[in-house]
């Protein structure tokens, strides 16, 4: 729903921030990488914002960069992973780190984050570690062009009745063979499958 924002940081803690746009004052979430990448000294500031609706609250958490807000949304995406143990995660370690741990299939540094155990850790490391690129790419990970067109296709075929899960599953085969397939097209090759 929110790109960003752009505002003045009115008040800002390792665990959140105020930022004031047009004389409104957000609350946002934020890691510990971002409360070190923001400052209140500036004019302006810019956060890239992830909006989490839920029965008894609307949160925001906002991201200094893409790549960590990319990388939060992975995060979110595994089962048993929440916005507040992702946000933990990328207070405790760097994107740069958190994806090397992926890659390298390191579960003792994703334990190393208070919440995160052998078990989480594992889960994180199986579903990650495909749409995980190399560290320091800009082409952090391979979900933001891929998971644009996977995800429509997602709800396209959810929309036409079919279960969640065995699209998921149909379109992670797909993907695997092309990731650089059109909406259209996967939804075409996903009928034929399903």
């Amino acid at each position: 729903m929110y790109e960003f924002i752009v505002g003045k940081i009115i008040e800002a803690t390792p665990a959140y921030c105020i930022l004031e746009n047009n004389g409104i004052g957000y609350y946002i979430n934020i890691s510990l990488n971002t409360y070190s990448g923001i400052s209140q000294e500036q004019e302006k500031s810019k956060l890239f914002i992830h909006h989490v609706v839920r029965e008894d609250a609307q949160l925001l958490f906002g991201f200094a960069g893409k790549k960590e807000r990319e990388l939060f949304r992975l995060l979110i995406s595994v089962s048993g992973v929440g916005a507040n143990t992702a946000r933990m995660i990328l207070s405790s370690l760097t994107p740069d780190e958190i994806q090397m741990a992926i890659v390298e299939g390191n579960v003792a540094v994703l334990q190393s984050v208070k919440g995160i155990g052998a078990k989480s850790a594992q889960r994180i490391i199986v579903d990650l570690r495909d749409k995980a690129g190399k560290p320091g790419d800009d082409n952090i990970l391979k979900i933001e062009s891929l998971g644009k067109n996977r995800n429509e296709a997602l709800s396209a075929l959810v929309t036409l009745g079919f279960p969640k899960n065995s699209v998921e599953k149909v379109l992670e085969k797909i993907c695997k063979q092309n990731n650089n397939l059109p909406v259209e097209e996967l939804v075409k090759q996903a009928l034929k499958n399903l």
